[in-house]
């Protein structure tokens, strides 16, 4: 699981990044064209894939160790994948990025090995009924980079009082991903070869700031780079916020396609550190016989709308995400256009190995990789109050359509068929009304079944054009 990958570039000609580990394993495996996560953030979307449940059904909202994070761990009763795969006898081990729980590790919830202690640590909260106030400590322990002029290097953000964030860089480990790939390579070296087991590798790249050795930058060096097509979106018809968001980067065009440039780059390393692992793989013997799945937790605009990382701006760049499987017994290079999502990954796992299913959760994907004929989802759904930023927001989508309820300010609906970029908004178009209500009355539908209690019918809070009573029609 990489951290933070726009689906484009390891799919899409034009916006692609060079990955030639990928487009072999493309070969031996089954791409989900329209894959999305259910929040535009690390935390609620990590533990989606490892428990199968929406924030509303797991807790967890947003990053879970920000000072005024809205929740810091599971709710009660809440099962991990690698909890079910070590009760059953699997053994489980886990390199690199966690961000599931403040108060539990990954040795809590269901991993023997935590193989990559440095990055791996969360879960060292201890819970406390009180506020915590580490961020004002962190700006004066970086007190020498807090910038307090407009002076700027190129590749530099300038935000007044703020620590100095640089867009983009160079870094020969950029956050110790090669260590995480390397000590899962070295548990396969001591894996006998008839014991199952379950590993699972999350990688923090190409997450900002951008900045990929230079050896993976001096692959682009005569790549020309071009500014994706919805880039100048005046998002004048769309929330303040998102205006407001894109104004913090203080980028100029080339600052822009240089970020582009650093992004690609990042993605070409992430592509060689997955290569690592599959080739460790085939060392072993254990190619063959192994479920293997590469994904990312969420993507990144990428310079979509003129926007770069993740949040509220509830734009496709964000949500779409890179899902590939390789299933002993069934052939790869396919490629699946149903939509599917990251709750969906471990049901799939379950189903696979012959497992019991969890309780609640995603849909086993292995009907559709067996090209059985099924009942499927025709929408889509997400979920977020905000990244550390609070703002409930609510979205669904079809093929046609995609509806966003913002309760901070008005609601989005693009046509998708017509307006793949999401540029025109017409929810203030009084002939969309019928779509809408109809998008509404499914929004509630999906909320009840998902134990989603945003349902305060206060009338300074019940903001939705039609509340959930439209569900009694």
């Amino acid at each position: 699981m990489a951290d933070q990958l726009n689906a484009d570039t390891v799919t899409k000609p034009g916006r692609k990044a060079i990955t030639p580990n990928l487009d072999a394993f493309r070969c031996d495996a089954t791409q989900f064209d329209q894959a999305y996560t259910v929040a535009p953030h690390c935390c609620p979307s990590r533990v989606a894939f490892f428990s199968s449940l929406y924030p509303s059904q797991s807790g967890v909202w947003n990053n879970v160790e920000v000072d005024n994070a809205l929740s810091r761990g599971l709710y009660d009763g809440v099962t991990l994948l690698p909890e079910k795969l070590k009760e059953a006898g699997y053994t489980t081990a886990f390199s690199g990025k966690w961000h599931v729980s403040a108060y539990e590790g990954p040795t809590d919830r269901g991993f023997d090995y935590n193989l990559h202690e440095y990055i791996s640590n969360y879960g060292r909260f201890k819970p406390e009924n009180r506020p915590r106030m580490n961020d004002w400590k962190q700006v004066y322990a970086v007190r020498d980079t807090i910038k307090l002029d407009d002076t700027k290097e190129f590749g530099e953000i300038v935000r007044k009082g703020y620590p100095k964030y640089y867009h983009f860089g160079i870094d020969n480990d950029p956050f110790g991903d090669t260590k995480t790939v390397k000590e899962a390579c070295t548990f396969l070296d001591g894996l006998p070869q008839d014991n199952p087991f379950f590993m699972y590798v999350g990688t923090t790249g190409p997450h900002d700031p951008y900045a990929p050795p230079q050896a993976y930058l001096d692959m682009y060096k005569d790549v020309t780079i071009t500014l994706p097509d919805n880039f100048s979106d005046s998002m004048m018809d769309k929330p303040a916020l998102y205006r407001r968001t894109r104004e913090q980067f203080t980028l100029t065009e080339a600052e822009h396609i240089e970020g582009i440039r650093r992004y690609l780059a990042f993605a070409s390393f992430e592509d060689a550190l997955f290569g690592e692992l599959v080739r460790k793989l085939k060392e072993k013997g254990l190619y063959e016989d192994s479920i293997i799945m590469f994904l990312s937790d969420h993507g990144d605009y990428v310079a979509a709308h003129g926007l770069w990382a993740k949040g509220l701006p509830c734009f496709r760049e964000a949500y779409q995400i890179p899902l590939l499987m390789k299933i002993p017994g069934v052939r790869g290079g396919g490629r699946i256009d149903s939509l599917v999502s990251i709750t969906d990954v471990a049901p799939t796992i379950l189903d696979i190995v012959g497992l019991e299913p969890f309780a609640q959760g995603g849909d086993s994907l292995l009907p559709l990789l067996e090209n059985k004929e099924v009942p499927w989802r025709t929408e889509l759904f997400s979920q977020t109050n905000g990244n550390e930023v609070y703002g409930i927001q609510r979205s669904i989508w079809n093929t046609s359509w995609k509806y966003v309820l913002n309760t901070f300010d008005y609601d989005e609906l693009y046509d998708l068929q017509n307006d793949p970029d999401e540029l025109h908004n017409l929810a203030k178009q009084p002939e969309m009304q019928p779509i809408i209500k109809e998008m509404c009355k499914k929004l509630w539908a999906f909320a009840k079944e998902h134990d989603d209690n945003c349902t305060c019918p206060y009338i300074m809070v019940g903001l939705a054009p039609y509340g959930p009573g439209i569900l009694l029609e």
